[in-house]
């Protein structure tokens, strides 16, 4: 069976579309071999930048949300995930760090600033974690002076998967969507399936009759 991409990443990438924003995905970047800091062993991978989204008609940070995708089925807790990487743990196969270089190391922040700058011409971002569930308390990641050090002071903020589909939801009209996730919004609420305001979904008493 053929992998399918990642849902979060087209869902994210709705929840821009209807924000007014510019879509690109998996941009790639890594270190350059220049850096005194480049290792070959450890640095010659790209990683991607998931989602990023230029607005024209904002100003500052709001102009560009560039997005990194955690779809865990379990949640993202960022207290756990800040120890793992103070402790030098093993998560989901890898040094815990790896899950957000761009984050943790100034040599994968530069690379990750430097093709942001690349496709959009801004160095002003917002930075976005988005995950299927926030466990814990945000603060701890959206505050972290490590992480305001290596985005250079851009804001960092968790996008959380039930606060992007309510607000797509509110946004739905019965115009075919452009995108497979938007359409299938679409029937979702066609048939009566509705998101309530703690995230579940649930029957509508009054089923829209057109999709």
């Amino acid at each position: 069976m053929a992998i399918k991409e990642d849902i979060l990443e087209q869902i994210v990438e709705e929840y821009l579309l209807h924000n007014g924003y510019f879509v690109r995905r998996n941009l790639k970047f890594r270190p350059e071999k220049e850096d005194r800091e480049f290792n070959k062993n450890k640095d010659s991978n790209h990683s991607d930048i998931d989602v990023i989204g230029f607005n024209p008609l904002k100003e500052g940070a709001d102009k560009v949300w560039v997005v990194s995708c955690k779809s865990w089925q379990e949640g993202f807790n960022p207290q756990k995930q800040i120890n793992a990487v103070i402790n030098g743990k093993i998560l989901g196969g890898r040094e815990a760090w790896k899950g957000s270089r761009e984050l943790w190391k100034k040599k994968w922040a530069d690379a990750f600033i430097r093709e942001i700058i690349s496709a959009t011409g801004q160095e002003k971002f917002t930075y976005f974690t988005a995950v299927t569930k926030l466990i814990g308390n945000r603060d701890l990641w959206e505050h972290h002076v490590t992480f305001s050090d290596t985005m250079r002071g851009n804001p960092i903020k968790i996008l959380e998967l039930k606060e992007m589909v309510l607000k797509i939801e509110a946004k739905l009209s019965t115009t075919v969507a452009s995108t497979d996730i938007g359409r299938v919004l679409q029937l979702f609420k066609a048939a009566g399936l509705v998101m309530n305001g703690v995230g579940k979904c649930k029957p509508s008493l009054n089923p829209s009759p057109r999709g």
